[in-house]
């Protein structure tokens, strides 16, 4: 009798995920520590894909060299990392120096992380041999995706793909705006802002004249100083006016100094800052039509990503001293020198008390606190110099530049308006030093002025303006500044500072868009048509 049962196929075996489970309990112990913002869907196609049987051992292994680099893909879309793409698409990075490429790639280690995942490999390794750990792994894939994690209640903040950690986040987490809400919105916000503009006085005959300098420093925001135990320095007590929720509405110095500059209109978006503006928003052309020289100054060469060209585009003269002209200070993360601010001002300083002008007008901009740079040391050589030192001299010298100037006995406005911050921190969307996406942390910044020589009376603290504002509001105060300078001697500071005009957060670089809606940041980022909310950070 023939047996028949031999010619029949075997039926295929549906393998187990190998090596893969590591894989996937990485990941669920990401998603735990809040590290991680896991998509269900790709993540569950992904293990059908290494699950489904084929036949034949070359198909086996080719299924797994094209698993690897979709693996990788997908391990990296979970992250809160922007698109790859838009490191590459970085202007300058190839102009890193190569101890600060070695600093950045250092951040990459997270040793507590390494820790944990080191015992994961140790605990699969064991268990293996016990346990069907595909099994645990699709349980766990099924679990996330249908928001099973929110049961354990860990600690791990609200992420838009996994589910949040405690009740009150849950509740919060139903009252996400869509996509078609915050694009409505913002395109109001940008249509309400195009209407905006101060309104300079005319040149008045009975004028007091004063010089206005403003002060632009790269990487300094309210969480940095916090970071350093430098929120309470000294130069902040002596100012005269403090905006406490100052938005520099961008993360990169370029776009800043153009905000700056053309502070006298309302928010334009990222791409309108490199279309032409209309004069009446160029704050220093402003100052210009009441007789105030303009004056340019840098600390540095301002040819990294052409920041010297986006100063001149607004109008604005070339620095009148090179950073050449002093000994280097710091080395930048690109390897050029660094000028002293003390020593860039105060030189700057006798030049103009020796000029017959009655009104100048500075804009000043340092990078003293510029990530990756590094001291110089007395040897000719270089030193790290973490954050906390290099912004305590830098406060330092502004303290011993105010000093210079109350000698003088000239009337002055020192307007401290920081490009950015420096993202000390870091969260987990981005590396520390990464400023890609302009989160709240990065663009609340310490904005503050300081009225020399104007008789102003004795205060024991500054007087501070705590509605939201950006850069309308700055020109809208030095405009009430000139005015009320031309009718008295002494500038009553309260009154300027009354119903000064007030901005919603919303910040832009070139890729990912944050704004604040009713309470809750949401980013996009380029190239992506949706909204999420920016998770928020343990305390």
């Amino acid at each position: 009798m023939t047996n028949t049962s031999a010619t029949l196929p075997v039926p295929a075996r549906w393998p187990g995920l190998g090596g893969w489970n590591l894989y996937f309990l990485a990941k669920f112990l990401l998603v735990a520590l809040g590290m991680l913002d896991f998509q269900a869907l790709p993540n569950l196609l992904f293990a059908a894909f290494l699950l489904v049987p084929l036949p034949g051992k070359w198909l086996r292994i080719a299924r797994q060299l094209v698993a690897v680099p979709i693996g990788i893909a997908l391990f990296y879309q979970d992250t809160w990392l922007p698109p790859f793409s838009r490191l590459l698409a970085q202007p300058g990075v190839l102009d890193f120096s190569w101890d600060y490429l070695l600093e950045l790639l250092g951040r990459f280690i997270n040793w507590n992380l390494l820790g944990a995942l080191v015992l994961l490999l140790v605990g699969y390794l064991y268990l293996r041999h016990w346990l069907r750990l595909s099994t645990l792994s699709l349980l766990g894939l099924a679990w996330l995706a249908v928001g099973g994690l929110p049961s354990l209640g860990l600690n791990a903040a609200q992420a838009p793909g996994a589910a949040a950690a405690s009740s009150a986040e849950q509740a919060q987490a139903t009252t996400v705006a869509d996509n078609a809400t915050l694009d409505s919105w913002l395109e109001r916000f940008f249509a309400s802002e195009r209407e905006r503009v101060t309104a300079f006085p005319t040149m008045k005959a009975d004028e007091q004249p004063f010089d206005l300098l403003v002060i632009n420093i790269c990487s300094l925001a309210w969480d940095d100083l916090s970071a350093v135990g430098l929120r309470d320095n000294p130069l902040f007590s002596r100012l005269d006016v403090i905006f406490d929720q100052f938005n520099s509405a961008t993360s990169y110095s370029g776009p800043a100094a153009i905000r700056v500059l053309r502070a006298s209109c309302g928010q334009s978006s990222h791409a309108g800052l490199y279309q032409p503006a209309p004069e009446q928003c160029l704050l220093f052309q402003n100052l210009a039509r009441l007789g105030f020289q303009s004056n340019t100054l840098l600390n540095h060469s301002g040819r990294f990503d052409n920041f010297i060209g986006d100063i001149t585009q607004q109008h604005m003269p070339q620095p009148g001293m090179r950073n050449t002209d002093f000994p280097r200070a710091l080395v930048g993360f690109d390897g050029s020198p660094i000028a002293s601010d003390l020593e860039v001002l105060r030189r700057w300083w006798r030049q103009r008390n020796s000029s017959p002008v009655e009104h100048v007008s500075l804009f000043y901009n340092s990078i003293s606190l510029h990530d990756g740079n590094r001291i110089v040391t007395a040897d000719g050589g270089t030193r790290v110099a973490d954050y906390a030192t290099r912004a305590t001299r830098l406060l330092g010298e502004l303290g011993s530049f105010l000093d210079e100037l109350e000698r003088s006995g000239r009337r002055v406005v020192v307007a401290i308006v920081p490009e950015h911050g420096a993202a000390l921190h870091g969260d987990r969307m981005q590396l520390s030093g990464m400023r890609e996406i302009p989160t709240p942390s990065i663009t609340h910044v310490p904005v503050g002025l300081k009225f020399i020589g104007m008789s102003q009376p004795a205060r024991n603290e500054p007087l501070h303006v705590s509605a939201p504002t950006s850069y309308l509001a700055l020109s809208e105060l030095i405009s009430r500044v000139y005015a009320g300078l031309g009718q008295q001697q002494v500038l009553d500071v309260p009154s300027l500072l009354s119903d000064l005009p007030t901005t919603v957060q919303v910040a832009e670089t070139s890729g990912a868009q944050v704004l604040n809606y009713q309470g809750r940041a949401y980013m996009r980022l380029q190239g992506q048509p949706d909204w999420q909310p920016i998770p928020k950070e343990r305390p």
